[in-house]
């Protein structure tokens, strides 16, 4: 059944054909055949070569209309700034306490937050954290002493990106369930951010082709003329 409902949302996309955002986003909510409120994708093809440091593309936003779920955040952290993450919305925060707690196999939380005097230790959870995305990072703006901020940020919806070896950034952007303008404005904010973060050294064309994808449904591609 899930192939023949597949190769009929596959029907609804124009092969060859570049869309608009506002129609490849009403396009992907009205192809949508899965039970469950799926997440929508935005996968981008960059024109860089990742094997050098200075194309190395990475960042971080907050998007504009969140991503419809709810992000639990922990925070590594001492004294008076454990309260200002509790207070902030963080499910935990401490120092040795919860690096314990972490190493003893708990990882329920989506986003952590570290001040800097904190990285040290954290630093021993490197091989845990980091394949999962989990580790706190200064280049991404989760390793700081605005606490507050950061948590704020990461339960409202903030999302970090690094472009893959092969060039591609991938970035989830909201719900199906999400309107098609509230789909839009949380893609062109990501796209905007990912110009911005054109690399100097990059020369001839920067973003490739970008396409639109929801959980288990084909792909549409989008027209990266309207972002340029």
């Amino acid at each position: 059944m899930s192939g023949k409902k597949y190769e009929n949302a596959l029907s609804k996309v124009e092969k060859g054909k570049a869309y608009t955002l506002a129609s490849a986003a009403e396009l992907l909510k009205d192809m949508s055949y899965t039970k469950f409120d799926g997440t929508v994708e935005v996968a981008v093809n960059l024109g860089v070569d990742p094997r050098h440091a200075d194309q190395n593309v990475r960042g971080a936003l907050v998007l504009p209309h969140g991503l419809g779920k709810k992000i639990r955040v922990v925070v590594f952290a001492k004294g008076e700034k454990i309260k200002e993450a509790m207070d902030a919305g963080a499910i935990d925060a401490g120092a040795e306490e919860l690096v314990q707690k972490i190493q003893g196999g708990w990882l329920d939380f989506e986003a952590s937050v570290a001040t800097p005097d904190m990285m040290g230790l954290v630093g021993r959870l490197g091989k845990t954290l980091a394949p999962r995305g989990l580790m706190p990072n200064p280049k991404v703006g989760t390793v700081t002493l605005n606490v507050k901020q950061a948590v704020t940020d990461a339960m409202a919806g903030r999302v970090e990106f690094k472009v893959t070896k092969t060039g591609i950034v991938h970035c989830p952007v909201g719900k199906v369930s999400f309107s098609t303008t509230a789909i839009e404005e949380n893609i062109r904010s990501f796209i905007d951010v990912i110009l911005r973060a054109r690399p100097v050294s990059v020369k001839g064309s920067y973003v490739k082709s970008i396409y639109l994808a929801s959980s288990m449904s084909p792909s549409i591609c989008i027209d990266i003329g309207q972002f340029r």
